[in-house]
This record gives structure tokens, C-alpha cells and sequence, in this order.
């Protein structure tokens, strides 16, 4: 990609470009001439989530797309895969969320997904990319009498929890059942609560008190230490945390045990291929999926492919092979037979239904998988040059990979949304596989290091 889209949207340090004002501008603009047409409107859907910068650059985003001559619907603060339903259901172009995911509040970024609900190829991206960037923008200026306005879309809420309801079976009733939801101080701090209460659920509520800075501050499914506790301390069935803008889930058992995106996966595909759901009986992950995540899915006989990193990608190759169910380690869970986009309230609804289907706990449903130890560190750096061009850290990965023979393996990648390299190593015990991911990461930290990093 350019310098604008990265592995989800634009993302960055907020007023600052390319989260900036201008950028937001440009971005509202070319959307509209890229994607409105005769056929599919002019209209853009803008969500946001609660960070102190969303209103700056919704406004200004608001402000591109009415001076293309689009019209703008104000969703105001809901979750990213709200916007996705919100757009698929009805005639706008696009669907366009601010929101920096599981970042800090002082970052923020601006996801779009077209008019199907469905996240952008990379050619559309280059596409509007290549409008900001050219001359097209600054050039035919739309006169006065075409200008868009903005007006608010006030049932947004309403209209994503029925989406969320009609995706699971009407029958479903929650009450009795105590649930410990994390909402990160972010974009799901009232739907989220507001779904699972409706259910009955005895609901244990973390995190729903946002300020613009507190999002993702020491909770949601980046930190779900407190979650774990707190589901200890309720006696709850299930501990759900979501991220800043709801797009991911990280679960905790009944006996406070973190469960990742891979476990969820596993214990819905056994489900999903036992109901007879699981279509063309594939389920679709990325190179980041821990290795027992594979050796699970072999057992159960269900063919497993891996995409690239980020969870459009995932989406990409489920489309291409008919897949229903895929999704990341990080907590991106797609379930393509009722949703075009990963998203963690329906992730949570659809496995707290298999708990009380199958009337066990999620500590003995998740042992259908085996988690190999896994390490995972980010090391800052100053630039971006190609991995394979740097001979010292060549050399520190095919030394690890040579020790493990097999019985594990060596990631490394840089973060398409923050200027880290991302070092992950899997290996057959908890303390070596820590001590080699410190050495490859020592490797990227003498070559491309720009402060030092502080490794667990």
C-alpha cells in the first residue's frame, strides 16, 4: 500500500498526519468519487468510538464528503462492525468508522467499508488512495447547488442489536447465566451491556465509563487481568472483554483463564462441524495462529488455510473458498453465515450459546485444543526496510529455527498499523521459547531499534 492505508485503514498518532484534519478531508472526498454512483448513492455512513479526537475527524471527514456532493448519516459512537451492518443495510456507498481499534487514545485511524458491508480490497484502497494524492481532488470543484449536508442517524443502536439477535436462535435466554463484560471504555460501552441485559444475563459490568482517554487503558482484551478477577469474584460462567471499537473478543473461563481468538475459533468450528454449519468444512486463520490451533482442527478433520495478517484478509480468502467461520489469534472472529465482518458482541453471543447448548464449561469445551507456549514481542524501530536485507537478523532467526527442529516456529513482521516489529516464536516449552524470542528480538533492537524496549 501507500503511504495512507496500512493492514487495517489509516492509523496514527491523532493531529498528526496522516490522522489529521486534512487527511480526513481528503479521505471524505475521494470516498465519494470512488465509490458513489447512480447505483449505489452518495450517501456515507460515519461511526466513531470514544476517543477524545473521534468528533474532530468525523466532522472533517463529514466535511470531505459533502463538499463531493455526498450526504452524510452520523451513526455517532457505536462498534466498527455496527457500521458494516449499517451500510449493508441500506443505500449508502460506504460505511466509515474513526476509531485506533485496541490503540491508546492518542492514536486514532479510519476504517471504511463499502456499500456490501465488507472491508475494502487493497485495489479500491489504492484506488482512493491514489485521488487523495493526485490531482483529481483539487480539480472540477462540485458546484454550490450539489453540497451533501450531515444529518444524524438516530436508530443506529437499535437497529445493530436487532442485526445482533437475528443472528442466533429466538429461543435463546440468558437468564441465570453470569456474564463479566469488559467494554474497554470504548465504542460498545452501552450496546454491549444493553444486548447481553436484554438476554436476562446477570451482567457484571468493566469499563463503561468512557472520557476520550481512559479507552483501552488497562482493560478491554488487551488487559484482561482485571476481567479475570472480577469473573472470580462474581462467580461468573464466562468473561467477555472487547476492544476499543468491538471488532475483537478475548474471552476468560469460569475458572479465570484467558482464552484467545484461536481457542474461541477451535471450540466454534468442533460446535459448527457437529451442527452440520460448518460450510465446505474449512475454517480460515492467518500466519499468526498458534500451532496448536492447526494440530486441533487436523484432529476434528477440518481442513485449516492461513491468509495473510489482518482480518479483511481473513474475510478475502473465506469469500474466495465459501469458508462460514474464521478470524485471528488477536480475537477477530468472522462468522460469514450472518456477518461480512469480524465482530466481538456477536463472537461472545454465538459462544455463550454453545455453553448453554452443550451445558459444560468453557475450560473443558476449550481443551479441545492444545496451546503451544508462545512469546510474542514488539520492538520499536526507526524504519521499515525489508526483513530479508538485514544479515544479523537473518542469521538469529535460522539459528532459533535450526534449535527448534520442528517443533515450533519463528514469526517476524512488522505491525502494519504502528512502527514496531513484531517478533513471535512458538516452541514445545514456556521458558526456552521466551529466552529464543529475546534473542531475535535483541537482533531487531541492535539493527533497527530506535528507543530500548522494555521485554517481558
Amino acid at each position: 500500500m501507500g503511504s495512507f492505508f496500512g493492514t487495517d485503514g489509516i492509523r496514527g498518532r491523532a493531529n498528526v498526519f496522516p490522522m489529521d484534519c486534512e487527511t480526513a478531508v481528503k479521505v471524505g472526498r475521494a470516498i465519494v468519487r470512488e465509490l458513489g454512483g447512480e447505483s449505489s448513492g452518495r450517501d456515507v455512513i460515519i461511526a466513531q468510538d470514544t476517543r477524545l479526537s473521534g468528533d474532530m475527524l468525523a466532522h472533517a471527514l463529514a466535511a470531505g464528503v459533502c463538499s463531493a456532493g455526498g450526504r452524510v448519516q452520523m451513526a455517532g459512537v457505536l462498534p466498527t462492525p455496527a457500521a458494516a451492518v449499517l451500510a449493508a443495510a441500506g443505500n449508502a456507498c460506504a460505511a466509515v468508522v474513526i476509531s485506533a481499534s485496541h490503540n491508546p487514545y492518542e492514536d486514532n485511524g479510519i476504517k471504511v467499508f463499502g456499500g456490501d458491508g465488507f472491508k475494502l480490497s487493497d485495489l479500491t484502497e489504492a484506488a482512493i488512495e491514489g485521488r487523495m494524492t493526485g490531482d483529481d481532488l483539487s480539480k472540477g470543484r462540485d458546484p454550490i447547488s450539489t453540497i451533501g449536508n450531515v444529518s444524524p442517524l438516530g436508530d443506529a443502536g437499535p437497529r445493530y442489536l436487532d442485526f445482533l439477535l437475528s443472528g442466533v436462535s429466538q429461543s435463546l435466554r440468558l437468564d441465570g447465566v453470569k456474564i463479566v463484560l469488559d467494554c474497554a471504555n470504548g465504542a460498545a460501552w452501552q450496546v454491549g451491556p444493553a444486548l447481553f441485559s436484554r438476554l436476562g444475563a446477570e451482567l457484571t459490568v468493566l469499563s463503561a465509563s468512557p472520557d476520550g482517554r481512559n479507552i483501552n487503558d488497562g482493560c478491554g482484551s488487551e488487559h484482561p487481568q482485571r476481567l479475570s478477577n472480577a469473573v472470580g469474584n462474581a462467580g461468573a460462567q464466562i468473561g467477555i472483554a472487547l476492544d476499543g471499537d468491538a471488532d475483537r473478543l478475548i474471552v476468560v473461563d469460569e475458572m479465570g483463564h484467558v482464552q484467545t481468538g484461536d481457542q474461541i475459533i477451535a471450540v466454534m468450528a468442533n460446535d459448527m462441524k457437529k451442527n452440520g454449519l460448518l460450510r465446505n468444512n474449512r475454517v480460515i486463520t492467518t500466519v499468526m495462529s498458534n500451532m496448536g490451533l492447526g494440530n486441533a482442527l487436523a484432529k476434528l478433520g477440518i481442513e485449516h488455510e492461513v491468509a495473510a495478517v489482518g482480518d479483511r484478509h481473513v474475510m478475502a480468502r473465506m469469500r474466495e473458498t465459501g469458508a462460514v467461520l474464521g478470524g485471528e489469534d488477536s480475537g477477530h472472529l468472522i462468522f460469514m453465515d450472518h456477518h461480512t465482518t469480524g465482530d466481538g458482541i456477536y463472537a461472545a453471543l454465538r459462544l455463550v450459546g454453545v455453553l448453554l447448548a452443550e451445558n459444560r464449561p468453557l475450560s473443558e469445551l476449550s481443551r479441545v485444543m492444545q496451546v503451544y507456549p508462545q512469546e510474542l514481542m514488539a520492538i520499536p524501530v526507526r524504519k521499515k526496510p525489508p526483513l530479508d536485507q538485514i544479515p544479523e537478523i537473518g542469521r538469529a532467526i535460522a539459528l532459533i529455527e535450526g534449535e527448534l527442529k520442528g517443533e515450533g516456529r519463528v514469526l517476524v513482521r512488522y505491525s502494519g498499523t504502528q512502527s514496531v516489529c513484531r517478533v513471535m516464536v512458538e516452541g514445545p516449552d514456556r521458558e526456552y521459547t521466551r529466552a529464543c524470542c529475546r534473542r531475535i528480538a535483541s537482533a531487531v533492537q541492535r539493527s533497527l531499534g530506535r528507543r530500548t524496549p522494555v521485554f517481558p
